[in-house]
């Protein structure tokens, strides 16, 4: 069986370690998992040859909008969320495949943040108090506007570069009932009056950030920051946050987990694929 990861750039991607290690940890020595470096024009191509052989493809950007009219049934949640990250190949009975699209970012930041703040998903004694603030408007982003409201976030504050890019979020939000505020760039500082900051801004836009959002007086309290970006790392804004930390490589293999399970229908080794993870990202450093 094959599976790969899809988008450009990919060749930072640990996705390969991950899956790989999952593969061998349940015994699966038949399945590999590759690399295909691919953007929305190509997308197509890689999408049509995929058969009975396949096991799925895990999509990175910019890739989590563009899938969406290429395969057979998107999941009632993957919809809702607006971004999709998994497909998962199906044989049919007359020989083809039915190729089903999923969202599995979202799972992977409610694990991330919900360990991260001692709190599962809708759980603990301020469910519901959870002040949530996302950074950026894009696909990742509406992952992590979903993930605060399950993590019992009233209402998430978004604060974009332009308020036009975060339209969707609003959607996003009342499809599953919640709320956003949606803010510009200029209010940054609020970030800093929350429990919790997702950053889904990439990491060259990073620096910006710092320059708008760290000038000002440091507060009494720094939140809690889940960097998407895990590579490179640490991000600028991760570099100069003043209070604790967790970089995206918890987010990915979290996501990763979720992706191996609805792939081979198994357990996945969640310890054997962060060593593998931790492990590739230290070769990587030197």
């Amino acid at each position: 069986m094959r599976a790969a990861v899809c988008g450009r750039p990919i060749r930072h991607s640990l996705s390969p370690a991950l899956h790989s290690a999952a593969y061998a940890a349940l015994g699966l020595d038949d399945w590999a998992y590759e690399l295909i470096e691919v953007d929305e024009a190509g997308l197509p191509a890689v999408v049509a040859q995929l058969d009975a052989s396949w096991a799925g493809l895990s999509l990175t950007m910019p890739l989590k909008e563009a899938i969406v009219p290429l395969v057979d049934e998107v999941s009632e949640f993957a919809r809702a969320v607006g971004s999709v990250n998994t497909v998962l190949v199906r044989p049919r009975t007359d020989g083809g495949v039915r190729l089903l699209a999923d969202n599995t970012d979202v799972e992977g930041l409610v694990v991330t943040v919900g360990a991260a703040l001692g709190r599962g998903p809708g759980a603990g004694p301020a469910a519901g108090e959870l002040r949530g603030v996302v950074l950026g408007g894009g696909a990742t982003a509406r992952s992590a506007l979903v993930a605060l409201l399950r993590l019992g976030c009233a209402e998430p504050v978004v604060l974009v570069r332009s308020e036009r890019r975060a339209a969707e979020l609003q959607v996003v939000a009342e499809r599953l009932g919640g709320r956003v505020r949606v803010r510009g760039w200029e209010d940054l500082p609020v970030a800093t009056a929350a429990d919790v900051v997702i950053s889904t801004v990439p990491a060259q836009g990073s620096a910006d950030l710092v320059e708008r959002l760290l000038p000002g007086p440091a507060p009494v309290r720094w939140p809690l920051l889940v960097d998407v970006v895990y590579a490179p790392w640490p991000t600028p804004l991760a570099s100069a946050w003043g209070g604790p930390v967790v970089g995206g490589f918890e987010m990915l293999l979290h996501q990763a987990v979720a992706q191996v399970r609805l792939m081979t229908g198994l357990e996945p080794p969640v310890a054997v694929m962060r060593a593998a993870g931790s492990t590739e990202l230290a070769v990587r450093a030197g």
